[in-house]
């Protein structure tokens, strides 16, 4: 402080310098001069009376200079006294001021700094300026104030707003500072901080306001403009001038016109400033089409007002664009379209009933479900559509709905029409909220074909399980015949045609035939029997066949056989095919007990698409039809589902097996072909069986490899040695003994293990191995493919109960092993064993 108090004290002495007329500072002098001549006269006096002068004339003389000399000490001091209150009240005026106010000398220390100035910079030791510049906030003003500083040092006055820190280096605010050169003082400036912040504030906040508005009025999503009496823009907001291709600033100062951004001329003696040519000068509106400056058509709707009239008119125009809500509206077109598309093309049926269950919309699925056109279906109740079995089902559900939720549980329905079809019905209430009116709106999805194959689908389940049981039951019974007619042969052998136990015997096998024949039914109905297909021409088959039939079907009934021309080949198993003719026959006479007619006919068919009957579905392709037909009592829809079912018949206890057409549908199915059945009480029923065609050439050749028999077999006889593998005692031993019987030695096993371990062990080499195809453990396969690691060349005979496909799959495709089907002859096993041993290498 002890430099600012110095420096206060230099500013009294300045500016009592300062301030001063420049007489009064002659007339102090001038009154200090007359004090000292009066000083030096009064000595003289004093001398002159010492030296004994006239004494009055130096008295008056003395008097004169004394009177003048205090005149002019009281002048001095008078105005002293006026100059140091003029100096008081400055001080106190620049003290009592809120600004901060410094006085700069030349060299940067302070001539003079008001108490506010050292209340906002503090810092004593620092210059003057030097405080301000580390007061101030940023770069930006730092710059600033080093240019104000630049102007105070050339003399010249400069003025700015900076941000200040206060002294613990917060925002102390905003200040206006102005420096202004002193008059006679060259590098003496005046300073003046003068608080702005809360003005700055103000100005901020209306400068954001105003920024507000414009960005409000700029890129508000209509457009503003203003024109003039002549057209001429005064104002164009930033979304107009967007719209348009240009900016404002290009628009307002090119001096385009309203009329040159109409797509088209406005009409003769349209005002300028009238964009619609409504001819109202207090206002126009409506839509017009604008033209951008890149060529672009905007479709807009213009509200306009005006004010004034004549040269001061003035518009204010607001300007919508139309182009989102034409789009809109094409778009809501396009999804009508879309929707109406979708309805009527639809792969469901979809309809809505109104409260009185009348149809009032339907789509192209529904009238075709209902066999009728879509305009025929309108205002009919929809309960009249639905089959006399369901419609209480359908009018419960409908009342449920329409009080109910407003998604309740489908329903599943058959509708009427050229065939019935089964459809589930989803149903959803109309709301007034969806804008309905308490109506129902009905999805009907077509599910006939998915109920015929679960319908097929149970069949075949339930087919299957039954052909596995027949199967498992058939090789059980296949064991124990092929010992029956084993054990029977071999006794024949000992007895003579006359003698009586010979009858006896031949008895016993003949039965033990029947039962192979009902086994080979049970295996043809799982389709698991051995088939033997050859090339067959089916003309030939049934002309040789027809003269069986007629003895079959007897006297009462009459046989027509209608061959068609050209018929094409099929591959089967020739005894099969014809079980399956003497079977349908067979049935067809029982139906016919009092005469008829049965029609055998034949066709080639070329079946272009798949054909569905339930529960089958055939594919396309070339078939040859063989259709059997009788003018019985026809069949009930209720059996009609059953009729191939094995042991399912309508006959009297005892009259027959179940079998027959089961059968006759296992052998087909198995062969590749399809069966069907059309039937009614008191017409009749036509069996229709398609197998699948086969082309001449392929058919000439395999006939030729297939249809070359062997040479029948006399002598039985032979040498060599047979591994026989059998784990039923009764089937090895009779096998073992007819072999031996015939002169071959025979090893015995009972199982695949011993077999192996036997063979092995042989000190000769083993011919022939017999084995069969199911044992515990290692079975037939199994046993096989051990054996063709040592003895590759070794032949085999399979014998199974069985089919052959059951096992082949087990085994190399390249692998020559013959096959026997249980039950066999001892002629049989004999005959294939020399044919196998005497077909040369294995």
């Amino acid at each position: 402080m002890v430099a600012d108090a110095e420096g206060t004290r230099r500013w009294a002495n300045w500016a009592d310098e300062r301030r001063q007329p420049w007489w009064i500072g002659w007339l102090a002098h001038i009154a200090l001069l007359l004090a000292a001549v009066g000083l030096v006269v009064g000595i003289l006096f004093a001398a002159e009376i010492l030296s004994g002068t006239n004494v009055a004339v130096t008295a008056i003389t003395m008097t004169g200079l004394a009177g003048v000399t205090g005149v002019s000490a009281f002048a001095a001091r008078w105005v002293h006294s006026v100059l140091s209150g003029r100096l008081d009240m400055l001080s106190q005026a620049l003290e009592a001021s809120p600004d901060a106010q410094l006085v700069v000398a030349p060299d940067g220390r302070i001539a003079y700094a008001n108490t506010a100035f050292h209340d906002l910079f503090p810092q004593a030791e620092a210059a003057p300026l030097v405080r301000i510049a580390e007061a101030v906030a940023d770069s930006d003003a730092s710059a600033d104030f080093a240019r104000l500083r630049q102007r105070a040092a050339a003399g010249s006055r400069a003025i700015a707003a900076l941000p200040l820190r206060d002294a613990r280096g917060g925002a102390a605010g905003w200040f206006s500072i102005a420096v202004n050169p002193i008059a006679g003082r060259p590098g003496y400036s005046f300073w003046n901080l003068q608080d702005i912040t809360a003005r700055h504030e103000m100005e901020a906040v209306l400068h954001d306001e105003r920024n507000r508005v414009v960005d409000f009025f700029d890129d508000a999503p209509v457009g503003f403009y203003s024109v003039d009496a002549g057209g001429r823009f005064l104002f164009v907001n930033q979304t107009l001038a967007r719209w348009l291709g240009s900016t404002p600033a290009e628009i307002v100062g090119s001096g385009l016109v309203l009329h040159d951004f109409l797509a088209t001329a406005p009409a003769p003696g349209t005002a300028p400033s009238d964009p619609i040519g409504a001819g109202d000068d207090g206002g126009q509106g409506g839509e017009i089409v604008l033209k951008a400056r890149d060529g672009r058509l905007l479709h807009v709707s213009i509200g306009q007002s005006t004010v004034g009239a004549g040269g001061e008119l003035r518009t204010r125009s607001v300007v919508r664009d139309l182009t989102p809500e034409r789009e809109w509206e094409t778009a809501l077109r396009l999804s009508r379209e879309r929707f109406q598309r979708f309805f009527a093309n639809a792969p469901v049926g979809i309809a809505l009933i109104d409260r009185f269950g009348r149809l009032e919309e339907t789509n192209r699925a529904l009238a075709e479900l209902c066999g009728a056109l879509p305009q025929d279906l309108i205002g009919q109740p929809l309960i009249g559509f639905v089959t006399e079995e369901d419609r209480r089902a359908m009018a419960v559900k409908l009342a449920a709905a329409a009080d109910g939720p407003t998604h309740p549980e489908p329903v599943e329905v058959r509708l009427k029409g050229p065939r019935d079809r089964t459809c589930v019905v989803f149903l959803s209430r109309l709301d007034g909220s969806d804008g309905g009116d308490g109506g129902l709106m009905l999805h009907f999805i077509d599910v006939t074909e998915q109920r015929n194959l679960e319908i097929q689908f149970a069949q075949s389940q339930k087919m299957q399980a039954v052909g596995q049981l027949a199967g498992g039951v058939a090789h059980d019974f296949n064991n124990l015949l092929t010992a029956m007619i084993g054990f029977c042969d071999l006794l024949l052998m000992r007895f003579r045609p006359g003698d009586p136990s010979f009858a006896d015997i031949m008895q016993i096998k003949q039965n033990a035939n029947r039962a192979a024949n009902l086994v080979r039914q049970l295996l043809a109905f799982s389709r698991q029997q051995t088939l033997q297909p050859r090339i067959l021409d089916i003309t030939d088959v049934l002309v040789e066949l027809s003269h069986l039939l007629r003895r079959l079907i007897g006297e009462n009934i009459e046989l027509k056989v209608v061959l068609g021309r050209d018929l094409g080949l099929v591959k089967v198993d020739q005894g099969q095919f014809e079980q399956v003719i003497i079977n349908l026959a067979v049935n067809a006479r029982d139906a016919m007990s009092g005469g008829g007619t049965l029609t055998i006919r034949t066709a080639n068919v070329n079946q272009a698409t798949s054909l569905r009957r339930a529960p089958e579905i055939m594919p396309p392709g070339q078939y040859v039809l063989i259709e059997v037909a009788d003018t019985g009592i026809g069949i009930p829809k209720t059996n009609l589902a059953r009729i191939f079912e094995p042991f399912f018949s309508t006959k009297e206890v005892g009259s027959g097996t179940g079998l027959g057409l089961s059968t006759v549908y296992g052998i087909v199915k198995q062969t590749g072909g399809f069966i069907f059945v059309d039937s009614a009480p008191g017409k009749g029923a036509a069996f229709q069986i398609y197998l699948p065609r086969h082309q001449l050439a392929e058919a000439t050749l395999a006939a030729r490899a297939e249809t070359a028999e062997l040479p029948a077999v006399k002598d039985l006889t032979g040498i060599g040695t047979v591994m026989l593998v059998e784990d039923e005692d009764p089937v090895r031993i009779f096998g073992a003994r007819a072999l031996r019987n015939k002169g071959y030695t025979v090893i015995e096993a009972k199982s695949g293990e011993q077999a192996l371990q036997l063979i092995r062990a042989a000190d000769k080499p083993i011919d022939l191995l017999i084995t069969d195809v199911v044992m515990p453990h290692m079975d037939g396969p199994g046993l096989v493919r051990e054996v063709r690691e040592t003895h590759p060349d070794m032949k085999v005979i399979f014998i199974s109960g069985y089919t052959e496909d059951s096992f082949r799959q087990k085994l190399d495709a390249d692998s020559e092993i013959d096959f026997l089907p249980k039950p066999f002859s001892l002629k049989q096993l004999a005959g294939k064993v020399k044919e196998v041993i005497g077909s040369g290498p294995g």
